[in-house]
């Protein structure tokens, strides 16, 4: 049977070898390629205009495709030009000479212009001049368009290259978790319901009902728990987008051990702060056979470093852009998170004492039990440590229902047991990345699943995980767009983000 096996594998190795192997060529180039050709070539670019220059002679316009910050000048024939502004599209045929100018090193000797599409210079929304990012949110069609969001879009592509390549390196299976959900991984209920069509008109025929009714109107009106599915709900219980894909990986880590996810999240959280949006995305992890809390910070701080680094090598262009235009102080940041200087480590409780000693006024109160607020979390990575901390062993009163005990058996004066969790503070930002070991005993899980309200026949198949074949795991969470906001210094969120959803905007 064994020779029978090789035999076949063999066989099916000879069959596919002689595929065709040749790699597929894209029928038009992109600017970053055609400025890699060699001097006096042939080349056809396509792109947007940018900018035009009109002079006696000659017409001066730059195109760019998304594919590079720089743009392609083209030096044309004045009558070519005459129709074009800038946001117009254009396939322009050339030859690709040395350039003149102090600004590029080519430049395109254009002999053929078709235009695709003009742009009227009088309605047309960007123009030349430079205009604020709250301008831009409100033309959000167009600002990949503008220099800085074409950097914004490729650094975020390249960060998600970069993460794809260290989870695959050790050996993770990417995890597609579902958008719709009918549990709330946090616990917090700021979740988003869905509903049919069907279902909202039940749900407004009852509401108008309970309006019109006699009944005392200081009653409180049914919690989305209570509003009757009817036969005109879709799943036939209530739904919601998922605050996070936590449990679904947990769900592939208790079979192929390592996985990840990077998706959207959504959390109705009535926050108009910079670093917090409706939707946004989740970068997710889960990880078998790991004991210790170390084990797990380790592991947060190479993906961290790991991925930097490889955005420092990939993007050097557009961080430099976004050093001179967003955030001066960047480079220092980013040597911060890449150098061989590990994060700085304390406890909730050291970090409490840390606050409580300093000679300050906290807007919200520092005391062992509450969580710490974004104040308390800049400080300690701002002035304090000066760099990114990890915060461990939280008081469990304040943390999900899934984590597991600290092993350090740190307890406060009353006596209230910490969890083996961690936030990662940064610096301009705040919490990061937040992760914990999970609660692998069933016994132990059910106790917190019924201490936190939780519907045990509704989480039942996440005790099964316990139940039958549990293993010591782990794993934590990272806000994408946090992170994008801390290595480009883009001072908010919404800005990272292709059609941002925050509370009272949702547009596109």
């Amino acid at each position: 049977m064994l020779g029978r096996r090789c035999l076949d594998q063999s066989a099916f190795r000879r069959q596919f070898s002689k595929l065709s192997t040749s790699k597929y060529k894209f029928p038009n180039d992109t600017i970053v390629d055609i400025l890699k050709k060699p001097v006096n070539s042939t080349a056809t670019a396509n792109g947007w205009v940018r900018s035009v220059r009109l002079q006696k002679n000659l017409a001066f316009v730059e195109i760019n495709d998304g594919s590079t910050g720089r743009g392609l000048q083209a030096v044309l024939k004045p009558e070519m030009a005459k129709d074009l502004h800038t946001g117009a599209s254009v396939c322009l045929t050339g030859q690709l000479v040395l350039s003149p100018g102090k600004e590029q090193s080519k430049e395109l000797k254009v002999s053929d212009c078709r235009v695709y599409g003009l742009a009227n210079p009088e309605v047309y929304p960007l123009h030349k001049g430079r205009v604020s990012f709250d301008y831009l949110r409100e033309h959000g069609h167009f600002r990949s368009r503008s220099k800085t969001f074409g950097a914004i879009w490729r650094i975020r592509n390249t960060a998600i290259l970069g993460l794809q390549q260290f989870f695959q390196s050790h050996r993770f299976v990417q995890a597609h978790t579902p958008v719709l959900t009918s549990n709330d991984c946090e616990g917090a209920g700021e979740v988003f319901r869905v509903m049919s069509n069907e279902s909202l008109k039940a749900y407004i025929k009852e509401r108008r009902a309970y309006d019109s009714s006699p009944f005392d109107k200081s009653l409180p009106l049914p919690t989305r728990e209570q509003v009757a599915p009817g036969p005109s709900e879709f799943f036939n219980h209530a739904v919601y987008l998922t605050v996070s894909g936590q449990l679904h990986a947990e769900m592939l880590a208790s079979a192929m051990s390592r996985v990840y996810t990077l998706g959207p999240t959504f959390r109705a959280e009535p926050s108009l702060s910079s670093r917090h949006l409706a939707e946004f995305w989740m970068l997710e992890a889960e990880m078998a056979y790991i004991t210790q809390i170390g084990e797990l910070l380790d592991f947060i701080e190479a993906c961290i470093r790991e991925t930097t680094a490889f955005v420092l090598e990939r993007s050097e262009e557009d961080i430099a852009f976004c050093t001179k235009w967003l955030d001066k102080d960047l480079p220092s940041r980013l040597a911060g998170l890449t150098s061989g200087q590990p994060f700085a480590r304390v406890t909730y409780g050291e970090a409490v004492e840390i606050l409580s000693n300093m000679n300050r006024v906290w807007e919200y109160p520092v005391q062992w039990g509450l969580a710490l607020q974004s104040e308390h979390e800049r400080y300690l990575a701002e002035e304090h440590f000066k760099g990114p901390v990890f915060v461990t062993d939280y008081p469990k009163c304040i943390k999900p229902f899934y984590m597991r005990a600290s092993a350090i058996g740190e307890r406060s004066a009353d006596a209230q047991e910490t969890v083996a969790c961690v936030d990662l503070l940064v610096p301009k930002i705040g919490e990061l990345v937040g992760g914990s070991l999970r609660e692998d005993n069933p016994d132990i899980l059910e106790q917190s699943m019924r201490h936190a309200g939780l519907d045990l026949e509704e989480y039942g198949w996440y005790l099964d995980l316990r139940r039958f074949g549990t293993v010591p795991h782990g794993g934590f969470g990272l806000g994408f767009e946090r992170y994008l906001a801390y290595i480009t210094g883009m001072a908010t969120i919404r800005d990272l983000i292709l059609a941002p959803r925050w509370l009272g905007h949702c547009r596109y």
